[in-house]
């Protein structure tokens, strides 16, 4: 535990290569940690054509394949391990892992968010081969064809009415007989004639060969069961922020994302925040790397001023 890194990044999505990229660049000794796959939630998207200059017939692991090549060319360090605990109380911060304690002038965190999942059969077998989460990433791929959309809150409804730009028919399918999006969503919800809705029911399985082809969806007052064709479902339940750690050490909001400015600066001195895990108003991979990139020249300016 003797060396202390100049930069530490938790989690190495978009939004920490991205951090790991600029930090190494700036001549910063810097480490990236993280648990599972490096590249986070796009690791799980077939294809990406939102990313401004990505190469033709780009996938996820692709992108964030040379995003941590790039990183790593600039001496950008990285290491597996689930972290445990922290401690920000003092100026070198103290990230306790699984396999060994880590120390760091400055720390970013980009653990990221992970959506709720839908609950039903199959959801992860097919995801990324029908099942989405992001309208803003997939809907081009269902243009003129008929896609689901699982939920009823504002997310939901203002996502189907994006989706309605590509998709020839948007169903709802709802758990409940009434929504709980804002009133103003749901005028304009119940005003587009692409939209439909399936009341009080929910999809309990997904079926196909090599993609999509169909549902099973259950009426939660009948308890009738009914296969439905469909090309597409996106998942609109929520997320969940990935920041258990970090709870009564860093301020969060009621829904646990982690609150930076438009520094990324959090209410700690030398800790920092980029990508899904923080408040924000969109999560896509541009943002999460933008993030990451002014973190980073923040933290540098940080250690700057310690000198």
């Amino acid at each position: 535990m003797s060396k202390v890194y100049d930069c530490i990044i938790i989690g190495g999505g978009p939004a920490g290569l991205s951090a790991g990229l600029y930090a190494a660049r700036s001549k910063m000794d810097t480490i990236i940690i993280e648990k599972e796959k490096y590249g986070g939630q796009i690791v799980t998207t077939d294809e990406v054509d939102n990313y401004p200059g990505s190469m033709e017939n780009a996938t996820g692991p692709i992108l964030t394949d040379r995003m941590r090549d790039q990183a790593k060319q600039f001496g950008t360090n990285f290491l597996k391990d689930e972290i445990t605990e922290v401690d920000f109380s003092s100026e070198i911060k103290l990230i306790k892992g699984i396999k060994d304690t880590y120390q760091a002038k400055t720390v970013i965190i980009a653990s990221g968010a992970s959506p709720r999942l839908g609950g039903f059969l199959k959801e992860l077998e097919f995801r990324g081969k029908g099942v989405s989460y992001c309208a803003t990433c997939d809907a081009d791929f269902f243009t003129d064809l008929e896609v689901v959309v699982i939920g009823g809150g504002d997310s939901a409804l203002t996502e189907s009415i994006y989706l309605t730009k590509f998709a020839s028919k948007v169903t709802i399918i709802h758990r409940r007989d009434e929504l709980r999006a804002a009133k103003s969503i749901q005028d304009k919800a119940f005003k587009n004639p692409k939209i439909n809705f399936i009341w009080d029911s929910v999809v309990e399985e997904a079926e196909g060969e090599a993609i999509l082809e169909k549902i099973v969806v259950r009426n939660l007052k009948t308890k009738n069961a009914e296969e439905y064709k469909t090309d597409g479902v996106f998942v609109f339940v929520g997320y969940l922020p990935i920041s258990e750690v970090f709870k009564g050490k860093i301020k969060m909001n009621e829904g646990n994302y982690i609150i930076g400015d438009q520094d990324m600066n959090t209410d700690v001195p030398g800790v920092f925040v980029a990508g899904d895990i923080r408040e924000k108003s969109l999560r896509q991979v541009i943002t999460a790397a933008a993030d990451g990139a002014i973190a980073a020249t923040t933290a540098e300016r940080y250690l700057e001023s310690l000198c």
